[in-house]
């Protein structure tokens, strides 16, 4: 709790350190707030001198791995920031400042275990290209290949964990005093946030993902992974092809490469939901410091992707779940999208769906007829959340690093080309990719996937075979003593269905000769008249005796 207190400090003093209370919006404060977070950013004077943009990109720096990819993900929102904001932001992708190269040769050497001139016949201690978490030096092999090693950052570990604890004591203070807090689920949104994190510290995790990447792209035009060296891969250190591309975000240069922008748009979408439907496997960290664009056929430009340290997957469920949604969308059945979420989960069960769909169509439908261009993502999904905030609707984690990706598909479609018609190009893949699911195609990859466990019954087929015969004979005789009780009990229910005016007399003969004694009958039956008895005695025969 002190680390996270600290921590707290830490990031209070940086925005007064960078006059960052131009983006607070103090009218919405208490005045409390208002009057103190004024007066302490007051003091930032000596920051006041730079732009805006500049010193927010600074002030991200200086907080740490986590601010910067922050940044880097606003970086790609151009329709949610000004140019003066996107374009400082923009420098986070790649151009973060560098560590030293000595103390990178060091890591290497360290955790190849060799020193740097048995590894390389070259290596650059000048970095190519420096990031939030590693940067990236280039080298060549003793083999000839040239290729680029990248090294995680000295003593990272600490630095995330103290934002990883304040995160947490941030997300359980929301979760304690809202509910709106709560809704947002916000402690397992940082644990997801956490294990993504961790894993992009490890570099041989990182390889293993590449290596998957590129087998799902084998034979495929639209998307090149470059190849991981394996015996130069660890926790801290990766080495891999080294590649020659146009930054994806360099649009100058792609068009004077004349490459065209409107196929590259659309194969960026495709690969997005090839990657998410068909491989359950999708690059979730693609702001355009890792995407290249390989110019040497304009007409059908290539992508390349690298740094696959983030990468997320949904299973079947959470697919088919989505793509009905989407589908449910692009054909505006606002109806079946609210059914879908009740159905799942998402909203409560009671739930008014017609409502609820009212609310959904009214967000929804402006979205439509609209260019790429036209349309604000960032305004619909805050229109989205105030429905959902009516709607106690919740958010779901493992959705999280597919919003994101989403996200930045978004700000990479609008700088390529912002004529884009995102739902026009994305709709025939997924009614395609429903048709794949229920057709005989999906029938037999669930045979093929459940034959290895039929194989593991095969050796005892024939004992089970021979258990079986062995005892069809007893089997008949246990048929046929269970056919003659099932005729017995029909016999008798018969018979007592027959029987049933015979109880309701002998019903009223009790009652009848319970009305013409006396009160105390039980105790003077015996002086009780012939009729009382007979009655008694014939409602007793008919009720209990006879059968």
């Amino acid at each position: 709790m002190f680390t996270s207190a600290f921590r707290f400090l830490r990031i209070l003093y940086t925005v007064v350190r960078f006059r960052l209370d131009v983006f607070i919006p103090f009218s919405l404060l208490p005045w409390y707030l208002r009057y103190t977070l004024g007066a302490l950013c007051a003091i930032g004077r000596q920051r006041a001198s730079k732009n805006r943009g500049e010193r927010l990109r600074l002030a991200l720096e200086s907080l740490g791995p986590i601010f910067v990819k922050f940044g880097q993900i606003l970086s790609t929102r151009r329709d949610l920031l000004d140019d003066d904001l996107a374009d400082e932001l923009a420098k986070l992708q790649d151009k973060v400042p560098p560590f030293s190269g000595k103390v990178a040769k060091a890591i290497i050497e360290r955790d190849l275990k060799a020193p740097i001139e048995q590894l390389f016949a070259e290596f650059s201690e000048t970095p190519l290209a420096s990031a939030s978490i590693a940067q990236v030096h280039t080298a060549t092999l003793h083999s000839g290949e040239a290729v680029v090693v990248k090294v995680i950052r000295p003593k990272i570990e600490n630095t995330i964990g103290k934002d990883i604890s304040l995160l947490y004591s941030l997300a359980h203070l929301v979760a304690n005093v809202s509910e709106d807090g709560r809704r947002l689920r916000p402690i397992e949104v940082v644990t997801d946030y956490e294990y993504t994190i961790l894993d992009e510290l490890d570099l041989a995790k990182e390889a293993a993902n590449t290596g998957l990447l590129q087998r799902n792209f084998t034979q495929s035009e639209l998307l090149y992974v470059p190849q991981v060296y394996w015996d130069y891969c660890h926790r801290n250190v990766m080495v891999m092809e080294r590649i020659s591309g146009i930054p994806v975000a360099d649009i100058p240069a792609l068009n004077q490469a004349n490459v065209n922008m409107k196929c590259l748009a659309e194969r960026g979408v495709e690969i997005f939901f090839t990657q998410v439907f068909s491989h359950s496997f999708f690059h979730a960290d693609m702001h355009p410091g890792n995407i290249f664009v390989d110019p040497s056929n304009p007409d059908k430009p290539k992508y390349i992707a690298i740094d696959c340290a983030i990468m997320g997957s949904l299973d079947d469920e959470d697919k088919s779940y989505l793509a009905r949604n989407l589908l449910a969308f692009f054909q505006r059945d606002y109806r079946l999208v609210a059914e879908l979420h009740v159905e799942s989960g998402w909203v409560p069960k009671g739930t008014p769906v017609h409502a609820f769909e009212s609310a959904i169509r009214s967000v929804c439908e402006p979205m439509f007829a609209k260019p790429l261009k036209d349309i604000s993502f960032g305004q619909v999904l805050i229109g989205l959340f105030q429905t959902a905030r009516r709607f106690n609707m919740e958010v779901q984690p493992q959705l999280v690093l597919l919003e994101k990706t989403l996200l930045n598909i978004e700000g990479l479609g609008r700088q390529l080309y912002p004529d884009l018609d995102l739902w026009v190009t994305a709709k025939p893949f997924l009614e395609r990719w429903m048709r794949e699911q229920m057709g005989p195609k999906r029938v037999m990859e669930e045979v093929r996937k459940q034959a290895p466990q039929w194989a593991g019954h095969l050796p005892q087929i024939p004992n089970l075979v021979f258990t079986a015969l062995t005892q069809l004979p007893h089997q008949e005789e246990r048929m046929q003593a269970q056919t003659n009780e099932i005729k017995e009990l029909s016999q008798e229910l018969k018979l007592r269905r027959r029987n049933w005016p015979f109880r309701l007399l002998g019903a009223f003969s009790l009652a009848g000769a319970w009305l013409v004694t006396e009160p105390d009958t039980l105790q003077q039956l015996k002086h009780a008249d012939l009729t009382s008895i007979g009655l008694f005695v014939l409602g007793l025969y008919l009720l209990v005796l006879k059968p």
